[in-house]
């Protein structure tokens, strides 16, 4: 069960690719982030929101889409896309995701990832076990990890809060 008071201080740490991705191959549609963090927060304290995202090589209405996340309260975490010869190309957020709320755990009760990838289980693990905080995963239900969902103290189903999907 989730428990929420006003003085909770929140940290929420976003995979906007993850979300991006997932919203538009499930849903065709776009996340309203505005509407996002008002449902997750709640009634609790927002210390930080923070999105991390890549930088492409076409950056065509990336820039205005980046502006758009920051004009509805998110920090953002940016890098290029990294391309490898032979064509391989990179984009991975997850270490300094992981090693941004484990820098600000100790300033939140509660850390939200928001972010269906299962890589984070053990960071959910350490952020539960080790600094004794609680944690809440938000994700599409229906591609999000089933062990992820799981680990965390709660997990918030995208899929059923519809406010936060924009259809195209």
């Amino acid at each position: 069960m989730l428990i929420q008071h006003k003085a909770q201080r929140v940290g929420i740490f976003i995979d906007i690719q993850n979300l991006y991705h997932s919203a538009k191959n499930l849903y065709r549609a776009r996340v309203n982030y505005k509407e996002l963090l008002k449902s997750l927060v709640s009634s609790r304290s927002l210390i930080r929101a923070i999105g991390y995202v890549v930088k492409s090589e076409s950056a065509e209405g990336e820039s205005a889409f980046f502006e758009a996340l920051e004009k509805s309260g998110i920090e953002l975490r940016m890098k290029d896309l990294q391309i490898f010869a032979g064509g391989m190309k990179k984009a991975d957020w997850d270490v300094g995701m992981a090693v941004d709320a484990i820098r600000m755990a100790n300033s939140l009760d509660t850390v939200i990832l928001v972010t269906g990838d299962g890589d984070f289980i053990p960071l959910v693990e350490y952020l539960k076990w080790g600094l004794g905080k609680e944690v809440e995963v938000a994700a599409f239900g229906r591609s999000a990890s089933a062990k992820l969902k799981e680990t965390a103290d709660f997990f918030i189903d995208l899929d059923r809060l519809p406010r936060v999907i924009l259809k195209k």
